[in-house]
């Protein structure tokens, strides 16, 4: 049953950003002493204006910058279209700056959710007795925060720390170790006040094993980010959640059914997720939306096998270095792809396309090029640059829409008319502590509960397909298991960085940059806050 819970929203008016990235929000009279919240459910409604912030660019402009600077995923311009002034582009050469539109947006989402946070914090933290359950919404914002400065260090290295609503003083971004040190102790403050409760009541907002499953992630990149490991953290931080015995894998036959439009508390893997539903405003210069069938969707199957009601773009496709981890025929992770030839929902139908011989290849010579044509859709592995390779273009024709295979986890919602999907999006899965406690332990860590890296990988790999059981696992393996689990759910960027790849050739990218680890300190940002220190490489 989908979304069985639904944020109330105070009316909010979006304001100012301040030189420390504060964001302002003039509130109206909804927060007044006669209407301030008095119990639990209208402490969790006044909430609200946070988790909108939340659901900004995860679905779209988060995405991007995860997926489209890795292996993982490719969007080139077809014809001119989704050129988009070389932002996409820029993406896969790693040759972007500080004044690329996606390095600016999402350093400005990230600043918005800490500094609604900070003014909810200011607001809603006032007068709260001792013992309140009121602390447990609190909590949930403070997580909100973490999970925001996680991600905002996690991409952009150093970075201001801020936690003073009104406070408009220039703030200098610290390094990166620091800011890490201030997360961790964050997320630990707020353990002691959040429910140990999982499922309808909590869905959407932080609960204990949120904040351990953030500490795991933290602690499994905590080389990266301070010159430390701290596996032995990590594995206990995984243990708790293990432990808690409220999460379990999705066997094969609901896999897939996780990411479905439908999908909500009822997933046993989901420790933390974003809802999403096309009904839900925003208030925020942010899309706030899940538009996967726009991007992910090949266009000549949209009203055929997908029923949707318009024509998405198609554009973003994988790598063949990418696919390539999709090597075991029996595993029910490689249905989440549309490759080779296309059928119908019925899966024997064929799915074709009528169009001209000269539609079909602009590059057609004949002198019947205007003749009809009509095709079965086939849906190649390789994205060639035929049309121009400075402006990275494949082609304005049906050779070039139907380049590189297709990933559609998020399933095509067709009851939105607006293209927004309501699938929500899981930030923090139970197979990822699976998977993060097995690398803990593979890179030193002592294993613990009786659990080894290849028992781990292999109780995930019982629920995912039918081949025999790994007899040994490697850090190869380990990292060739993530992508499969976690492809499309924007964590492949931080993998790569963890496992040294992010530098290597992919697709059409040379650069071996390790600046590009982090993305520069937007010029906006700059320009607001004198004391910001660019990153090195910008």
């Amino acid at each position: 049953m989908k979304k069985l819970i639904s944020y109330i929203f105070i009316s909010f008016l979006l304001c100012v950003f301040s030189a420390c990235y504060k964001l302002e929000v003039p509130i109206t009279s909804a927060l007044t002493p006669d209407v301030f919240p008095t119990d639990s459910t209208q402490f969790i409604a006044a909430s609200g204006p946070a988790y909108v912030a939340l659901r900004g660019n995860i679905g779209v402009e988060y995405f991007f910058m995860q997926t489209l600077t890795t292996d993982e995923g490719i969007f080139p311009a077809r014809g001119g279209n989704w050129f988009n002034g070389a932002e996409f582009q820029q993406y896969h050469y790693h040759t972007w700056t500080k004044d690329h539109a996606g390095v600016n947006g999402n350093w400005v989402w990230f600043s918005t959710i800490i500094g609604t946070v900070n003014q909810s914090l200011a607001i809603l933290g006032q007068n709260i007795p001792e013992g309140s359950s009121k602390k447990t919404t609190l909590a949930e914002l403070r997580m909100v925060r973490a999970i925001a400065y996680y991600l905002m260090m996690d991409n952009y290295g150093n970075v201001p720390i801020d936690t003073v609503s009104g406070d408009f003083s220039a703030k200098p971004n610290v390094p990166r170790a620091q800011v890490f040190t201030f997360v961790e102790n964050e997320i630990k403050s707020c353990l002691p006040d959040l429910s140990a409760v999982s499922g309808v009541s909590t869905y959407g907002r932080a609960n204990k094993w949120t904040a351990y499953a953030l500490l795991a992630k933290l602690y499994l990149n905590a080389e990266i980010y301070t010159g430390t490991q701290r596996n032995d953290d990590c594995i206990a931080a995984c243990d708790n959640v293990i432990k808690s015995g409220l999460y379990s894998l999705e066997p094969a036959n609901t896999y897939l059914q996780m990411f479905y439009p439908d999908n909500g508390p009822q997933m046993k893997e989901f420790i933390f997720a974003i809802p999403f539903d096309p009904a839900w405003s925003n208030t925020f210069p942010f899309r706030s939306q899940n538009l996967h069938a726009r991007y992910d969707v090949p266009r000549g199957l949209a009203a055929t096998k997908f029923k949707l009601p318009f024509t998405p773009d198609g554009a973003i496709s994988t790598l063949p270095s990418f696919y390539a981890n999709f090597d075991d025929p029996n595993d029910v992770r490689n249905r989440q792809w549309l490759t080779g030839p296309q059928f119908l929902a019925d899966g024997v139908t064929p799915a074709t396309v009528t169009t001209t011989k000269k539609g079909y290849d602009q590059f057609y010579t004949g002198a019947d090029g205007a003749a009809p044509y009509t095709y079965q859709i086939d849906i190649k592995p390789e994205v060639v640059l035929r049309q121009d390779v400075n402006s990275f273009d494949a082609g304005n024709d049906e050779i070039a829409w139907n380049m590189g295979y297709r990933n559609i986890k998020f399933y095509p919602d067709a009851t939105s008319l607006n293209r927004n999907q309501k699938n929500d999006i899981p930030l923090l899965r139970y197979s990822d502590v699976l998977l993060m406690k097995a690398e803990a332990i593979l890179r030193g860590g002592s294993a613990t509960m009786g659990q080894t890296a290849l028992s781990l990988v292999n109780e995930l790999r019982s629920q995912r397909t039918t081949s025999a059981a790994l007899t040994a696992i490697t850090l190869e393996g380990i990292y060739a298991e993530r992508c499969r689990e976690l492809v499309w759910e924007s964590w492949h960027r931080n993998d790569m960085i963890r496992f040294g790849k992010y530098e290597s050739k992919w697709g059409f990218k040379t650069d071996a940059d390790v600046n590009r680890r982090i993305f520069p300190i937007p010029t906006s940002a700059l320009q607001l806050n004198p004391a910001l220190k660019q990153n090195p490489g910008y």
